[in-house]
């Protein structure tokens, strides 16, 4: 029988989403304790990869098991895993039903304060070198919308299949005060480092030091350049997950959203 797991974490102490040697991840965490609960190997897949220090406020996993339980798994899992990672519901699924290939949406939110606040420094990237003009930084994210090729803000395009992404959605938000900043995306794929580039391209739009008709000429070419200036990843959080055959709404909230009002420019 396959289960879907609906959960959240924050990336701080990880070194990502995916089991790699020598060092701790998301998945690893989840597959030992639900070994453990069960008393046999179990294997889960996501519906992403995140990097280290990358956050989700909402995650889906699947995994398989021929045994039934009478117990209340969501329970004993969220008592077994430490306090940064949260499930909030488990459920059987058909067994075509795949928490990765089978998401049709994904929306990544990226916030950046521009005053030093300690309560923010991990989920949230400070930035005050230069006062960001943020009305140029829409102006190019207006452009995401109307290109499909993104191979020039990808880490490895080599490495995929194909640069394409179909971007349903992207937006910038300020708070009342103007001095935090979230860009929110939607796409049916993202491709390795991409939104990470491309807010690294915003910040050099807001600071002057990239123009709007360069930012745009990437897109055109579709040329992969040399170097990147990547933003850091602690602002970065997989916040909503859709599926044509499931439509939970994120369980999670936290202290960037709450008390805040976000503005769309």
């Amino acid at each position: 029988m396959r289960y879907f797991l609906h959960l959240a974490y924050s990336g701080s102490n990880y070194r990502g989403w995916q089991v790699q040697k020598n060092v701790v991840s998301i998945q690893e965490i989840i597959q030992k304790n639900l070994s453990q609960v069960f008393k046999k190997p179990i294997f889960v897949v996501g519906c992403g990869r995140t990097d280290a220090e990358v956050h989700a406020s909402q995650y889906f996993l699947h995994f398989e098991i021929k045994d039934s339980w009478d117990f209340d798994l969501v329970f004993r899992l969220n008592k077994m895993l430490p306090n940064d990672i949260a499930i909030f519901d488990i459920f059987p699924v058909e067994n075509e039903c795949h928490a990765r290939f089978g998401a049709i949406k994904r929306t990544y939110d990226y916030y950046i304060h521009t005053y030093k606040d300690p309560f923010l420094r991990n989920i949230s990237t400070l930035y005050t070198e230069n006062k960001l003009d943020t009305l140029k930084m829409v102006q190019a994210v207006k452009l995401l919308e109307k290109y499909t090729d993104f191979a020039a803000f990808c880490l490895t395009p080599d490495a995929h299949s194909t640069t394409v992404c179909t971007i349903s959605s992207a937006s910038l938000f300020v708070n009342e005060e103007n001095d935090r900043i979230r860009f929110q995306i939607s796409s049916n794929r993202f491709l390795r480092g991409m939104i990470r580039i491309i807010v690294g391209k915003l910040f050099q739009i807001g600071s002057g030091l990239l123009s709007i008709e360069e930012f745009e000429k990437l897109l055109i070419t579709k040329i992969t350049p040399s170097k990147f200036d990547v933003a850091p990843p602690q602002g970065l959080f997989l916040s909503e997950i859709k599926y044509p055959f499931l439509d939970i709404p994120p369980r999670s909230s936290f202290a960037l959203n709450q008390n805040t009002k976000w503005i769309k420019i």
